[in-house]
């Protein structure tokens, strides 16, 4: 149970739904309302390439993303810590049971199993609800950086000729990509456009970022691309 909470709490990117995030509701919208096919630059501009861009990728791994994502971590902290700490007593009452409970009477034991099932309900309770909070926080990190993205986004694929690009944060069969080729890639390409555009210096790390073990979407490592990165051929 300790390695589950520290996981879910170290990783600093959890699964996203970008299609989720691009609704256009008037309170949760991510992105700007999608421009119509007459308005689109990339429409406007003839554009026949085809390319695909992780966009989870491009929103964690920029230097924005980075360091937003690093400072929700650090306020997360203190729940994790309070979250161990309620399962290490869980724990330790259960290892109590392991080695005295052939020892108690039928009362003491009967009380010491009620207590760890109404502890260990109260602490799947609490890291239900730290999942809930944390991810509506990292979503929110995200919306910001999308409602920037986006609008560059559909610029950069107008001035390098793309007429579709594919989403490729959820791999296949979760996602319609069963597979592509580093070449159609432009997320690189997208990350130094939008770093260069935010002003946003990379991150410093005087440690190795943990990896994300077990978590369903972890963190991408930390991309330092140049200021402009040119267009795949």
């Amino acid at each position: 149970m300790t390695s589950k909470i520290l996981r879910f709490f170290t990783a600093t990117a959890f699964a996203l739904s970008i299609a989720a995030l691009a609704q256009t509701d008037a309170n949760t919208s991510a992105l700007p309302s999608a421009p119509s096919a007459a308005s689109s630059p990339a429409a406007a501009s003839g554009g026949t390439r085809i390319a695909t861009i992780n966009m989870e990728q491009a929103i964690y791994a920029s230097n924005e993303g980075q360091r937003d994502l690093d400072l929700l971590s650090k306020k997360l902290e203190p729940k994790e810590a309070e979250l161990k700490s309620q399962n290490d007593e869980v724990e330790s009452l259960k290892k109590q049971l392991d080695t005295q409970g052939t020892k108690l009477n039928d009362d003491a034991r009967g009380t010491l199993v009620k207590q760890i099932e109404e502890k260990q309900k109260r602490l799947e309770r609490s890291v239900q609800d730290a999942r809930e909070d944390a991810e509506s926080q990292r979503n929110e990190v995200a919306k910001k950086i999308l409602q920037k993205m986006g609008p560059m986004l559909l610029k950069y694929a107008a001035e390098n000729g793309y007429g579709l690009l594919i989403d490729t944060s959820s791999p296949w069969p979760n996602g319609p990509v069963i597979w592509n080729g580093p070449a159609m890639d432009i997320t690189p390409a997208v990350i130094g456009v939008y770093n260069t555009q935010s002003g946003v210096a990379a991150p410093v790390r005087t440690t190795p970022s943990k990896p994300a073990a077990g978590a369903p979407m972890s963190k991408p490592p930390a991309a330092k691309p140049p200021a402009t990165t040119p267009a795949p051929k």
